[in-house]
C-alpha cells in the first residue's frame, strides 16, 4: 500500500498508447496513457471506462456519434462496441478495465 503520483507517472511515460498500470482494486485495474493521434479500431468483451485527465480526446464509436471528453469527464464504452480514442494534441486518459483486457481488443 502506497500512494501514487499520477503526475510523476505521466512525466515518465515514453510515448503515446503505452498504458501504465496505476493500481488494482477488486476486479479492476486503473491504467493511464498518453493519447496522441488515432488508436486502431477495436472492441472488448467487457466495458471500458475512459476518464480524461488532461487535454481532450474523443472516443469514436462505429456507427454512432463520437464522444469528446475534457478534463474530469468520463465515458463508458459498452462491451462489444467497436471504438477508438483519437487525440489531435497530446492528452492523458485513465482507463478502468479488467486486468485481462487486451489493449488492441478481442
Amino acid at each position: 500500500m502506497s500512494k501514487i503520483s499520477i503526475t510523476d507517472v505521466i512525466d515518465n511515460l515514453t510515448g503515446p498508447w503505452q498504458p501504465r498500470d496505476l493500481a488494482t482494486a477488486n476486479d479492476a485495474v486503473v491504467r493511464i496513457a498518453r493519447f496522441h493521434g488515432a488508436f486502431p479500431w477495436h472492441h472488448h468483451d467487457e466495458d471500458e471506462l475512459f476518464l480524461c485527465w488532461n487535454g481532450a480526446f474523443r472516443i469514436e464509436l462505429r456507427g454512432r456519434e463520437p464522444v469528446t471528453l475534457g478534463p474530469g469527464e468520463i465515458f463508458v464504452v459498452p462491451r462489444g462496441v467497436e471504438h477508438r480514442p483519437v487525440a489531435e494534441k497530446p492528452a492523458h486518459g485513465i482507463m478502468i478495465e479488467r486486468p485481462e483486457t487486451k489493449q488492441y481488443g478481442n
